[in-house]
């Protein structure tokens, strides 16, 4: 493990401009008091037990936490039901009437369910769930495209106290099937298709090759979506006993259901996330701490009014859609907006006709998307007024400072703070974020740890590093919404998290600390690249060329040389009507060594019209580093266009 370039941040963070929350927006936000900050860091403990207090308890807690390091208990002895403070306490409120979902399927159709209509919706599901023997404890696999159905079989599930198991839709069978099988479900539940760019994704399909080889499902519900567009795909396969149609199980559902009261440390979901083995990681996170670590930061980050319209555009198949499509904003009583498709179907404008259609409010992407949307051109968003939009977000990525300045005058029009958050799939909700009303921002700094977080960056040796330092990312103090386990082995969760640093989590994250104390998220340290001696940062170079007035977007990776130990590749997209050329390739490497030094000059530089991401935005650099060492290409079902990588290894092959 490697520790990030100090003095080739530094020179980055030379250049960058700080944003003061305007007077106007102070004066509106629901947080505008700097004080949260002394208050909560005096006392978390108190801090969470207050905002523990917006959610509804059958019954009370005694303790607020027990830590035994590393394990954890949040809300020891109290009760409560995330789907009841999701769903039921609103649809027997005012709030009744009020949207809790507009959803948009990518051909253009729509739903509207107001927190009565899914209160009902759930309930049907939740019987039926029950009706084919799922109860308390039991382990339910999902996966689907982005439809209601899907919120509503994890908060139906939720309120019976059945665990859920989202696996992304565009996962393979043998990914799909390993996972149900370390979860030990016993139900799954899919789709006949699912929309994506115009044509049909066979889910039904993948799960039947899934489950030649998972012992404990016993039934498969399958929501139709595609319904007689299925010849796209070929007929679905539905096998008897097994098999059944989601409209038919729930025709004769009662749409009354009591909520289960759960512990507080009741198992709520698990999650898989790649590991450094290979072998998937099953995340558990448990009830009543996770709604609160969501549900708190949705209402502060996103500074949540009673009116707004809010869409956060992740699948939730990924951790993004579980805390901040569903539970968080549900639980805050907001609106959340869902959508199947992506964003350039039918046309590159359709994430801001939406905005437009539905008057969104707070709008929250990933870097990632952004660069895209820098690649396309300003032409589109143009075209739309975009002026519902109050404050946007960022996540999944560090965001490098000309994406932040696009977003901000393009996107956000000059008038819209940003909030760039970093969280993880471990730690369930958002860590580092300005509060809008209160932090100052700076293009490419997640800023300050949120209220009630306690956050450090330490050297090698695990010793706190001083303003200007860099080094890794740790949580010193344990907060609600923290994974409690990896699913089935503990043993894992101790060493992945807690063994290199006792007492602290680990993130994997590199991390510099400005002279205000501002976090600047350097990427994963397996991300640093050891060349001729020096630890260099792959989002540092990524950031250099990024700066360029041609390049689009780039992804860099380290590459196994016999001098320098690593060489420097990088897979760089340009902006439209910028032509590839070998004089750009010296120019962008030149531009490298101007901005951070010769030592990260690019060996290579490959031009992409595409880079390799999955069906979520992440460019996937396993993939990268594959083709750059000549290797068999690793897993690739989780792309969202196949046709880039095999684009690239035939451009590679040529230039080697």
């Amino acid at each position: 493990m490697s520790l990030p370039s100090e003095k080739n941040v530094s020179a980055l963070l030379d250049e960058r401009r700080t944003f003061p929350p305007s007077e106007e927006f102070k004066q509106r936000a629901n947080w505008n008091d700097p004080a949260i900050y002394d208050r909560a860091a005096k006392d978390p403990e108190r801090f969470w037990a207050e905002q523990a207090k917006n959610l509804d308890w059958f019954t009370p807690w005694q303790r607020v936490l027990e830590w035994n390091v590393p394990w954890a208990k949040w809300f020891v002895g109290g009760k409560l039901n995330v789907t009841y403070n999701c769903v039921d306490r609103h649809a027997h409120s005012a709030r009744r009437n009020k949207a809790a979902i507009i959803w948009e399927g990518e051909p253009g159709d729509a739903r509207v369910l107001t927190f009565g209509m899914l209160e009902r919706e759930v309930n049907r599901f939740a019987n039926a769930l029950k009706s084919l023997g799922v109860a308390k404890g039991d382990r339910v696999a999902l996966y689907m495209g982005m439809v209601p159905e899907l919120a509503i079989a994890m908060l139906a599930c939720a309120k019976i106290g059945a665990a859920h198991s989202v696996v992304f839709g565009g996962f393979s069978a043998e990914a799909l099937r390993e996972r149900i099988n370390d979860a030990k479900a016993k139900v799954l539940i899919t789709a006949d298709g699912a929309w994506r760019r115009g044509t049909v994704v066979p889910l039904k399909a993948s799960v039947d090759d899934a489950l030649t080889g998972t012992p404990t499902i016993e039934k498969v519900v399958v929501v139709q979506r595609v319904g007689h567009r299925v010849e796209t795909t070929g007929s679905i396969s539905m096998k008897p006993g097994r098999d059944l149609w989601w409209h038919d199980i729930v025709a004769h559902a009662s749409d009354e259901c009591a909520a289960e009261p759960m512990d507080a440390e009741d198992m709520l979901f698990i999650l898989y996330t790649s590991g450094t083995t290979g072998k998937p990681k099953g995340v558990v996170h448990t009830t009543a701490g996770y709604l609160v670590g969501v549900s708190t930061t949705h209402r502060y980050v996103f500074d949540i009014k009673e009116d707004d319209v809010y869409w956060c555009t992740a699948d939730i198949g990924w951790v993004t859609g579980h805390s901040y499509i569903v539970y968080g904003p549900l639980a805050n009583g907001t609106t959340t907006v869902m959508y199947e498709g992506t964003p350039d179907f039918p046309d590159r404008g359709r994430f801001w006709e939406l905005v437009d259609k539905y008057g969104v409010n707070i709008f929250y992407t990933a870097p990632t998307a952004i660069r895209t949307f820098m690649r396309w051109g300003k032409e589109f968003p143009e075209k739309y007024k975009l002026s519902s939009l109050r404050l946007i977000g960022t996540v999944g990525e560090p965001i490098n400072p000309e994406a932040w300045i696009w977003y901000n005058e393009t996107i956000g029009r000059g008038r819209c703070p940003i909030v760039d958050t970093w969280w993880q799939t471990e730690t369930g909700c958002i860590i580092i974020s300005p509060l809008p009303g209160i932090t100052a921002t700076k293009p490419g700094s997640a800023t300050r740890p949120l209220p009630g977080i306690v956050a450090e960056v330490v050297d090698i040796d695990g010793k706190p590093v001083g303003p200007g330092g860099g080094g890794y990312l740790v949580l010193s103090k344990p907060w609600p919404s923290m994974l409690r386990t990896i699913y089935g082995d503990p043993d894992r969760y101790v060493q992945n998290y807690w063994s290199r640093y006792p007492g602290k989590y680990f993130t994997g994250d590199g991390c510099k600390l400005d002279e205000d104390g501002y976090f600047w998220l350097l990427g994963r340290v397996d991300d640093v690249m050891n060349v001729s001696g020096h630890r260099i940062s792959t989002y540092e170079v990524e950031s250099a060329l990024v700066d360029h007035s041609s390049v689009a977007e780039a992804a860099v990776i380290g590459k196994t040389h016999e001098i320098k130990g690593q060489g420097i590749s990088a897979f760089v997209t340009l902006k439209e009507g910028i032509q590839p050329s070998d004089k750009l390739k010296e120019e962008l490497k030149n531009h490298v060594s101007t901005k951070i030094g010769s030592i990260a000059k690019p060996d290579d530089i490959f031009f992409t019209a595409e880079l390799p991401k999955t069906r979520s935005a992440k460019i996937m650099r396993r993939l990268l580093r594959d083709i750059a060492e000549g290797r068999v290409l690793g897993d690739t079902t989780t792309l969202a266009d196949p046709t880039v990588i095999a684009n690239l290894k035939e451009q590679a092959k040529d230039e080697g």
